[in-house]
C-alpha cells in the first residue's frame, strides 16, 4: 500500500512538472482560431505546422537564436573557469582576508538581481558595453560568479588534501594540481554548475532587454516577447518559438547529466 501511494505521488508530481510543457507543445501545433477554444484540448483536433513555419520564416529568428547560443556559451565557459579557480583557492589555500572575502561572496547571493539593474546599467554605459553581446556575457558572469564559486568551493573542500599533497611531493605546483587533479575530479560539480549557468543566461530577459536596442543583437527571450502583439497575440507562434528555445536546454541537460554521475575515483587514497 505504501509503495502504491509512493508511486501515485510520484506520478502526480511528474504530471504537474511536465503538464506545462505538454500544453506548450500542444499549443504550438494548434491554429490561432483553436487556441482559446473551450473546453481546451491537450491534443489539437486540427494540428498544423504553420506556427513553426511562421517562426522559422522570420528573417531574424536564426540570428536571435545564434546570439543566445554565443552569449550562453561564452558565459558558461568564463564563469566556470573563474568560479572553479576561486572555489579551489577558497577551499585549499589560506590567505589574508579569506573569511572576509568569502563572507562578501555569501552576502552577494542575498542581493536580488533586479536591485542591481540600474547600477549595472550605469557601469555598462561608462564601459561602452551597451548594445553589446560582450556586455551581456560579462555582466552575466558577474551576476553568477558568487553562486558558482560557492557551489564549487563546497566540492573542492570535500576533496581529500592528501591527493594534492601527493602531487606536490612530486614537484607539482598549484596550477598543475588545479588543472590535472582538481578539474577532472570536479566534473560532477562542473556539470551541475554548467547546467545552472546555461539556464540562467539562456532564459535571462530583464538585463538583455535593458541594454540591447540593436535588433541584430537581441537574444531569444526578447524575440519571443516581441511575438506578443499590443492588441492580440499569436499564441501558437509564441509557443512554437518557446518549444524551439527549450530544445537546447534539453540537449545541455543530457550532455552534462552524464558528468554529474561521476564521483571521486574509488580507492583514490589507497596505496
Amino acid at each position: 500500500m505504501k509503495r502504491a501511494l509512493l508511486y501515485l505521488g510520484l506520478a502526480l508530481g511528474a504530471l504537474v512538472t511536465i503538464g506545462p510543457f505538454l500544453v506548450m507543445l500542444s499549443t504550438s501545433f494548434t491554429g490561432q482560431s483553436y487556441v482559446l477554444q473551450l473546453p481546451p484540448r491537450l491534443f489539437p483536433e486540427h494540428p498544423t505546422w504553420s506556427n513553426y513555419s511562421d517562426v522559422f520564416g522570420l528573417d531574424n529568428f536564426a540570428r536571435y537564436f545564434l546570439n543566445s547560443v554565443l552569449v550562453a556559451a561564452g558565459h558558461v565557459v568564463l564563469v566556470l573557469l573563474l568560479g572553479s579557480m576561486m572555489g579551489y583557492a577558497f577551499a585549499h589555500f589560506d590567505f589574508p582576508g579569506k573569511r572576509l572575502f568569502f563572507g562578501l561572496i555569501l552576502g552577494a547571493l542575498m542581493v536580488p538581481g533586479v536591485v542591481l539593474i540600474v547600477p549595472q546599467f550605469l557601469v555598462a554605459r561608462d564601459l561602452h558595453m551597451l548594445d553589446s553581446r560582450i556586455g551581456l556575457v560579462l555582466f552575466y558572469v558577474a551576476t553568477q560568479l558568487a553562486f558558482i564559486t560557492f557551489l564549487l568551493r563546497g566540492f573542492f573542500a570535500s576533496v581529500p588534501r592528501e591527493l594534492a599533497e601527493a602531487m606536490e611531493v612530486d614537484g607539482a605546483g598549484a596550477w598543475r594540481v588545479y588543472r590535472s587533479l582538481m578539474l577532472p575530479l570536479a566534473r560532477p560539480a562542473l556539470g551541475t554548475a554548467a547546467i545552472f549557468s546555461f539556464l540562467f543566461s539562456w532564459d535571462e530577459f530583464a538585463w538583455a532587454l535593458t541594454i540591447i536596442n540593436d535588433p541584430g543583437k537581441r537574444t531569444l527571450p526578447i524575440a519571443i516577447a516581441l511575438f506578443q502583439g499590443q492588441h492580440s497575440t499569436a499564441w501558437g507562434v509564441v509557443f512554437a518559438a518557446s518549444t524551439v528555445a527549450v530544445v537546447p536546454v534539453l540537449v545541455i541537460f543530457v550532455i552534462f547529466q552524464r558528468l554529474r554521475g561521476a564521483g571521486l575515483p574509488a580507492g583514490a587514497l589507497k596505496g
